[in-house]
Formats: structure tokens, sequence, C-alpha cells
């Protein structure tokens, strides 16, 4: 059990660090060149955006107290997750892992800098995607497997 506490701890400390070095490479460049694009291509454009709101720019406010009581919500759902993980199958966990690794990593940025730098904007033409961040990622990916392992493996209770 110690060991299985362990293992999350430590691969949930690296993909929040994989995640801090991502934004702290990003903010240097931007502030090395002075521009909030760092790189553009046909498909893809590195170009730094404060996220004041939640999921993809979703409630974002001008206010500092709505901002602060959705932080502090944030943070409620960041300890229910790690105790609904902590009391999850196996094959359940990992899709915890990634999904509190980013909730951790976003809800430090909202803590330190009142915004999360999302950097991330794929695009075709004119048609842009929401532009998100490396911490946006792991949810994403933790969220869908969850989404995998309630429709895949968990047994549904069959109405006769």
């Amino acid at each position: 059990m110690l060991k299985k506490h362990l293992t999350n701890f430590l691969i949930i400390s690296f993909l929040f660090f994989v995640d801090r070095i991502s934004k702290i490479i990003v903010l240097n460049k931007t502030n090395n060149f002075g521009s909030s694009e760092i790189y553009s291509s046909e498909f893809l454009n590195l170009q730094l955006v404060w996220n004041k709101g939640i999921a993809f720019g979703l409630l974002a406010f001008n206010e500092n107290f709505a901002y602060q009581i959705i932080t502090i919500i944030i943070g409620i759902i960041i300890v229910v997750l790690f105790i609904i993980m902590n009391r999850s199958s196996n094959k359940e966990m990992s899709g915890f892992v990634l999904v509190i690794s980013g909730a951790l990593g976003n809800f430090y940025d909202r803590l330190f800098f009142k915004a999360v730098p999302d950097f991330i904007d794929f695009h075709y033409k004119e048609f842009h995607w929401f532009i998100f961040n490396i911490a946006d990622i792991f949810i994403s990916i933790g969220i869908f497997w969850l989404i995998l392992v309630e429709i895949f493996y968990k047994k549904k209770n069959e109405i006769i």
C-alpha cells in the first residue's frame, strides 16, 4: 500500500515538474523576445496567453473575489480527487494521477501568477482550437482514461 502511494506521489511530482519546466521555458522565451509569440507554423503556434478562467478560459472573471472563490473550489476538488484516487482501482488510479498532476500544475499558477499560462495553439487556416498547456494535456488524457475505464472495465448492473 505504501509503495503504491509513494509511486503515485513520484509520478505526480514528475509530471508537475514537466509542466512547470514547460511553462518556465515559455515564460523565459517571451521575456527574452519581448513578444508573446514564440513559434508559428501552418498548424501550430506557440504563443503565451494568460488564462484567468478554468478549462479553456471558461468562467474568466475580472473580479478578484470571483477568481478567489473559483481557486478555492479548484483546491477542494484536488483534495477530493486525492481521496478518490486512494480508494480507486489500479486501472482508475492512472487516470487520477494524470488529472491530479495537471490540476496541481494549473493550481500552482493560479496561486502564484493569478492566471495560468497557456501557449499551445493548434489551428487549421483560420480555425483555432482552444490554447492550452502541458497540464491541460495531462488532465485531458486522464479524463479520457477514466472514461475508457468506466466504459470497458467496470461491470454494469443489468436492468431486467
